[in-house]
């Protein structure tokens, strides 16, 4: 039989994830290694003993098997941690398609050096009672500053230097007799960074109500049993944090610690402030707003358990808890949770194998669950809880109002502030309440839609809205198809057709105007941009010291702000064109988590939604807050064009300099899909240029392949990755 090899990094924690050495598999291990496993091997010129971690097997190797070494020994005290995120980059690689190297560096903390902080312990040497004993000769001599450092060596063994000097006023000159004469000991440890030090801690407990008790007695019982996936589902104000938090007390009763993964940096304040309150320095975050020392601090934090709460967006995922039990993805639905780097994963799937491979669980939650979670739940593959009531009793849901801008339009009216919107925001701020204006630009850049009767010009054989290129052609970025840009509605004939072009620097000019005695606030990309950004906006805003806050779609994702008691909804159906099978889902997303900001208090809430296209099933369904009812009408969409997750999709992007050899690769990889595929099973899609077909002068083109199941799908990258592929042109994939 021929030799064996493995993949093996050395040191993983402590060297960048760079280089990759074999080593020759003694034949009496063959069967017993597996990717993740902590092995022994000779390193360097001297062959001292390493330990290293096994990424993957190979029968050929890159260098002269008579200079390979071979593996000393396993080591076989259990994999460590690092060996579960090991096997997890292995998974990675193999579902989203990259490198191992790549999906290594994605989940793998690694050091680099850096200067670290240190802090200074004056530590006691002697016995309590001896201590006590001197503390009396002291007293007796009445050196009071030597009384106040002795009376704290007494209580506490290791006295913070920085403490004795500036809270107990204990110069080092007086207790240099103290270290002189072996009395006490003046040390150093690496003092690692806290970046939510400092926020008041308040122990007292919610009540939960019957639903929120319903469901983290059910979700306790599934991770005391199974353990699979659970999808909880509740409505804005339902108090789905109070559940996680109860859910994590238990947690870590049994030693274990939890992840709390959120979409966006902006949600990191208030999210942190409600856990901290409860847990203290037990809660840490991880974001790329920390700095590369922070967030390195904040990792090695988790991995001494020094922490049992992680909180953060998408990385967070992979911090490094030595006995992880459970999971929390707090709005589940976001499109935020998917990598738009290599690899390309999905946070939600990707946590679900994290704790398959640690024994954990994952709890999803949402007001507005994807309709790929729901379906699963639907299916079984989930389970399931809901919390249909808001957990205030004075609270309740707020009214809801659509206003069709294509009326606004025939009486005259051509801003975007419908009469109606204005009538209320300046009752709103004679009553001394909040207001939220939440423009909806996701998706509107590039595709042209009627102001008076509402409809978009979409793909004939796609349902998908056309793109706009600056030729004045309209494409379709799924199959090809493209038209001339047209001078009247092609449904109306209205010459009323335009793109959007409103940004919230106008809207915020625009609201000043109108209301100069109104404190303003505006929360964008421009905006939070600095570190801190988004926190002292939102704490400005938490503080009364502004009447409106003007945002994108970060405004209105899990904020509670008890004064807010109207919510304008600008635009609110621009997300329908954005050109993608998911613009309903993202639209009701997004309409029902802004409404759900309105009276979340005692006080009642009111929303104006502005649209051109009031009867949309989405516009309708989240003016309703009816989530089943727009699920239902959304799943029958996808089951009539199967898209996901009725169907599963692949999607590879084909990306190269010169735009002949990108076509032509589209081309190569289509026809061999065509020349695989003889039980008929694929279905493809395109070629086409991508919806952004160039940037940085690198010509993107897109193929989408669709399949009842997902083994066809995998099969099918793992032959494309094996082709022949011009050096020119890259490739990634994306499996939905």
């Amino acid at each position: 039989m021929s030799r064996q090899y493995a993949n093996v990094i050395i040191d993983i924690v402590h060297t960048a994830v760079d280089r990759v050495f074999q080593y020759e598999i003694p034949e009496e291990l063959w069967e017993e290694l597996s990717v993740g496993m902590k092995v022994r091997v000779p390193f360097g010129k001297g062959n001292r003993l390493r330990d290293g971690y096994i990424i993957g097997f190979t029968d050929k190797t890159d260098y002269d098997p008579l200079k390979i070494k071979r593996i000393a020994e396993v080591c076989r005290d259990g994999i460590p941690i690092e060996g579960q995120l090991i096997q997890l980059a292995a998974w990675m690689k193999e579902r989203y398609g990259s490198t191992m190297i790549q999906a290594l560096k994605t989940v793998l903390p690694v050091k680099r050096k850096m200067k670290t902080a240190e802090k200074k312990l004056l530590v006691r040497k002697i016995t309590e009672d001896e201590c006590r004993e001197l503390l009396s000769v002291y007293r007796r001599k009445k050196q009071k500053a030597r009384v106040r450092f002795l009376e704290a060596l007494s209580e506490d063994e290791v006295l913070p230097y920085e403490m004795v000097v500036q809270k107990l006023r204990v110069s080092s000159a007086s207790f240099r007799l103290f270290l002189e004469q072996g009395i006490c000991s003046l040390e150093t440890e690496a003092a690692l960074r806290n970046p939510i030090h400092g926020m008041e801690r308040n122990e007292s407990r919610v009540t939960l109500n019957g639903e929120q008790s319903q469901a983290v007695d059910g979700l306790w019982d599934v991770w005391n049993g199974d353990r699979c996936p659970s999808l909880l589902y509740g409505i804005t104000g339902s108090g789905k944090t109070e559940v996680y938090m109860e859910l994590i007390r238990r947690v870590i009763r049994e030693g274990k610690q939890a992840i709390v993964l959120i979409p966006e940096i902006a949600l990191t304040w208030q999210t942190v402030m409600r856990f901290y309150r409860q847990f203290g320095d037990r809660v840490s975050i991880v974001n790329s707003r920390l700095s590369a020392g922070e967030k390195s601090d904040q990792l090695e934090r988790a991995r001494r358990g020094k922490i049992d709460i992680m909180i953060g967006p998408r990385s967070a995922l992979f911090t490094p808890f030595p006995d992880l039990g459970l999971i929390i993805i707090d709005e589940e639905h976001e499109t935020a949770y998917k990598s738009e780097t290599v690899p390309r994963y999905h946070a939600v799937e990707t946590a679900i194998e994290r704790c398959r491979l640690a024994g954990a669980m994952v709890v999803l939650g949402s007001a507005t669950p994807s309709a790929a979670s729901y379906y699963k739940a639907q299916n079984g593959e989930y389970h399931y809880f809901q919390m249909k009531t808001r957990a205030r009793e004075a609270s309740s849901l707020p009214s809801v109002e659509i206003i069709d801008l294509r009326m606004e339009l025939k009486e005259g009216n051509r801003g975007i502030f419908s009469r109606r919107l204005v009538t209320l925001m300046k009752e709103t701020l004679d009553r001394g309440e909040q207001i939220l204006l939440f423009l909806n630009r996701r998706g509107y850049a590039g595709f042209v839609s009627c102001r008076s009767c509402g409809e978009a010009v979409k793909c004939p054989h796609c349902d998908v809205s056309l793109k706009v290129h600056r030729d004045g052609t309209l494409k379709c970025h799924y199959c090809g198809f493209e038209m001339p840009l047209p001078r009247k509605c092609p449904s109306c004939g209205s010459p009323y057709i335009a793109g959007f072009g409103t940004g919230t620097q106008k809207v915020e000019a625009m609201v000043r105007a109108m209301f100069p005695e109104a404190g303003v606030l505006r929360m964008d990309m421009d905006t939070t941009s600095r570190k801190g950004g988004h926190d002292a906006i939102l704490s400005a805003f938490a503080d009364g010291k502004a009447d409106i806050l003007i945002g994108t779609q970060m405004i209105v994702k899990g904020h509670d702000f008890p004064r807010v008691t109207l919510v304008g909804i600008l635009a609110a159906d621009l997300s329908l064109y954005s050109g993608g099978y998911e613009a309903g889902e993202r639209t009701f997303e997004l309409i029902t988590q802004a409404a759900g900001r309105a009276g979340r208090d005692v006080l009642p809430g009111h929303v104006v939604i502005q649209s051109y296209a009031p009867d949309n099933y989405s516009v309708e369904a989240a003016a309703s807050q009816d989530y089943e009812g727009f699920y239902w009408h959304e799943i029958l969409y996808r089951k009539l064009l199967r898209y996901p997750p009725v169907c599963k999709m692949l999607s590879l992007l084909i990306t190269s300099k010169e735009e002949e050899r990108a076509e032509k690769m589209a081309g190569r990889v289509k026809e061999l899909a065509e020349a695989e595929d003889r039980d008929g099973i694929l279905e493809l899609i395109g070629p086409a240029k991508a919806a952004v077909s160039r940037i940085n002068d690198v010509y993107r083109y897109m193929l989408y392949v669709k399949c009842e199941e997902e083994e066809p799908l995998l099969a099918f990258k793992r032959q494309v990755e094996e082709m022949d592929w011009d050096r020119q042109v890259l490739y990634q994939f994306d499996l939905e």
